[in-house]
């Protein structure tokens, strides 16, 4: 299923969301003027050529090729192993590695990652900033990509492989938009079969299903080698801002769906 649009208006322009989705799309464009040749010659560790799979290498090295875009990815995307031990590993950055926390919510694999990513936080990003106010919604958002990366990690804190991508962040606006606004109905395109319709679909069903995906595949992936999609990054952002929403909502927005819980008892 993919969402296409809402149909709640914001009261304020989504100045923040835009600003988010406008940096996005310049560190991506910026990416694509990297060389993806591999060119650049890397002077790595035996572990961390074994944690990044170069070439499926069975034999100890300590040079690998990579190109000047993957090289960008390596040195400012997230690396659990990097932070957890302190050591910059090559490539390195002229700053403290705790900032590669934030520059690789910036950072994209390729054209779906990025434009899926954009299009969930410009569908349901303007609300949830309109609830919270562009200062709190800043900073709930970086939050929420922290405590995502956070709960990648501890799967696998050694790991060399970068966590990038926008999605943690983007899970815990999820989550904020299914408390504040369940009922809303969200345009979705949805492939049945051979067939593809347009349904109204209320946001919690929606993002529900989102996230019991999200729970089922990382459930799959425990265990598993290599890179690939962070689950347990997307489930720790939406558990965070499904909590986090309680703080940073304003106080005469209520949140829909707990007091539909309440009413219910």
């Amino acid at each position: 299923m993919i969402p296409l649009r809402d149909y709640r208006k914001s009261r304020s322009f989504p100045i923040v969301t835009v600003a988010l989705i406008l940096i996005n799309l310049l560190v991506f464009s910026y990416q694509l003027t990297r060389s993806p040749q591999e060119t650049l010659t890397l002077d790595v560790s035996p572990w961390q050529a074994h944690n990044m799979n170069f070439a499926g290498l069975n034999r100890p090295v300590s040079k690998v090729l990579i190109s000047p875009r993957d090289a960008f990815i390596f040195s400012y995307g997230f690396m659990p192993g990097e932070l957890f031990t302190g050591v910059d590993l090559p490539p390195t950055i002229p700053f403290p590695l705790w900032i590669t926390l934030f520059t690789a919510m910036f950072i994209h694999g390729g054209l779906l990652h990025i434009l899926g990513n954009m299009l969930y936080l410009w569908i349901f990003g303007d609300n949830v900033e309109d609830a919270m106010g562009h200062g709190r919604f800043l900073i709930f958002y970086l939050l929420c990509g922290l405590i995502a990366a956070a709960a990648q990690a501890a799967l696998s804190p050694h790991s060399a492989i970068p966590q990038i991508g926008a999605s943690g962040a983007i899970a815990g606006v999820l989550a904020a938009y299914f408390m504040l606004f369940p009922y809303s109905r969200i345009l979705t395109l949805v492939p049945i079969f051979f067939f593809i319709r347009l349904i109204r679909i209320p946001a919690a069903i929606l993002l529900g299903f989102w996230f019991l995906f999200q729970v089922i595949s990382g459930a799959g992936a425990i265990g598993a080698s290599g890179g690939g999609i962070a689950f347990f990054a997307h489930i720790g952002g939406f558990i965070a801002g499904g909590l986090l929403v309680f703080i940073f909502r304003r106080r005469a927005i209520p949140v829909v769906l707990m007091d539909a819980l309440r009413r219910r008892r």
